[in-house]
């Protein structure tokens, strides 16, 4: 039988050495047979393989001594200590995970709190899609930085930051309406797309720039369904939907829908494509059938925008921020520029940043510690 390395073994006992009958000598014990060694062997033996024993020695009765057994204590021992370190390194992995969501948390400036000493213009940043997510891209983290701004009075105006290809109608809406509702001027900075419901909410600022290939626009509502009941029935699925109203049903995609449930979702999507039209009617100062007119579900560029109405001129971020301290009554160009960021929402950027570090410091973890003990010390985070 082969060993686990593939050398050949000897299970046989070593004899007791042959005495001659006519001139008894005792011979020299035989040196026991070494395994064939391969590059493999030697590092797996090396590494593996326990303690070498003496060679097998006959014993004054003339029987082999019994070779030793193995111990695996030493194999328990190094898995029960590799199993620590695992351990201790998922532990230490867990822990700053939660050390960077707890700073990520913080914001721009200050200690969750934007800070400021003179004339300043708050930015806030509308970057993917709108929904309800808490964060700046949503109607609760949206009127949470609003209100910071409208309670500091330093903070003279405001730009958003909008690089959003829409999504949630309701969600839209309601920020539209806290835009609207704003005391103080709104700048809107469009990066390279505004369309849709983002669109709907810059339409209630003051003034939007875009730049010349910005996507702008997609003034419309859409409603998806499907239909997979004829894929279903060749692949022999059956399915029963038991409803409360007929049309319960109607958007699971598993029947195809009737006339009139085609109809209602219809009016449906029309209804909500008013609100839309309206909202950027009144948003913008144009009439109604001049909106309709443009909502074609299509974007358009920022030059195009601005010749039909949806935007005010061709600017950079720069631009933006000048115009918004134009309107907040700041002359010149000495203000501050702070970004506003709702609890829980932020990056590791803004983080470094606050602690006085740059992009190209080596950071310690006896430094960042030593910040989230000054934060606890503080109460910001526990």
């Amino acid at each position: 039988m082969d060993n686990y390395y593939g050398a050949p073994q000897d299970n046989s006992q070593p004899q007791a050495p042959q005495q001659p009958q006519a001139t008894p000598q005792p011979q020299p014990a035989q040196a026991a047979p070494q395994p064939q060694q391969t590059a493999y062997n030697q590092y797996a033996q090396a590494t593996y393989a326990p303690q070498p024993q003496a060679p097998f020695a006959p014993t004054a009765s003339g029987a082999a001594a019994a070779p030793q057994k193995k111990s695996h204590t030493g194999l328990i021992i190094f898995g029960i200590v590799m199993a620590a370190v695992v351990a201790l390194l998922i532990g230490a992995m867990v822990s700053c995970s939660q050390m960077v969501n707890e700073f990520s948390s913080l914001g721009s400036y200050g200690y969750g709190e934007t800070t400021t000493y003179g004339d300043t213009v708050a930015v806030i940043d509308i970057d993917g899609t709108i929904q309800y997510d808490g964060t700046t891209n949503s109607p609760e983290g949206l009127r949470d930085v609003l209100t910071q701004a409208e309670e500091d009075d330093n903070i003279k105006a405001i730009v958003l930051h909008v690089n959003s290809g829409g999504g949630t109608a309701t969600a839209g809406e309601e920020m539209s309406l806290l835009v609207a509702d704003c005391t103080k001027p709104v700048v809107v900075s469009s990066a390279s797309i505004n369309a849709s419901a983002a669109y709907m909410i810059s339409s209630q600022s003051d003034y939007i720039f875009v730049n010349h290939t910005t996507a702008i626009g997609s003034i419309g509502t859409v409603m998806q369904t499907y239909d997979v009941s004829e894929l279903m029935e060749k692949l022999g699925v059956d399915v029963i939907n038991i409803a409360s109203a007929e049309s319960k049903d109607s958007s699971y995609g598993t029947r195809p829908l009737t006339d009139e449930e085609i109809a209602y979702y219809q009016d449906l999507v029309d209804k909500i494509n008013a609100q839309f039209i309206g909202l950027v009617s009144e948003g913008r100062g144009m009439d109604v059938s001049e909106v309709q007119a443009l909502a074609t579900g299509m974007e358009f560029t920022g030059d195009d925008a601005v010749d039909n109405g949806l935007a005010d001129e061709v600017g950079t971020y720069d631009d933006a921020l000048a115009k918004a301290a134009e309107l907040g009554g700041i002359e010149g160009d000495d203000y501050d520029v702070v970004n506003l960021y709702v609890s829980g929402y932020g990056d590791m950027a803004d983080l470094l940043g606050l602690m006085g570090y740059s992009s190209n410091t080596k950071i310690s973890a006896e430094d960042l510690i030593a910040a989230l003990e000054l934060l606890q010390s503080q109460g910001t985070v526990k």
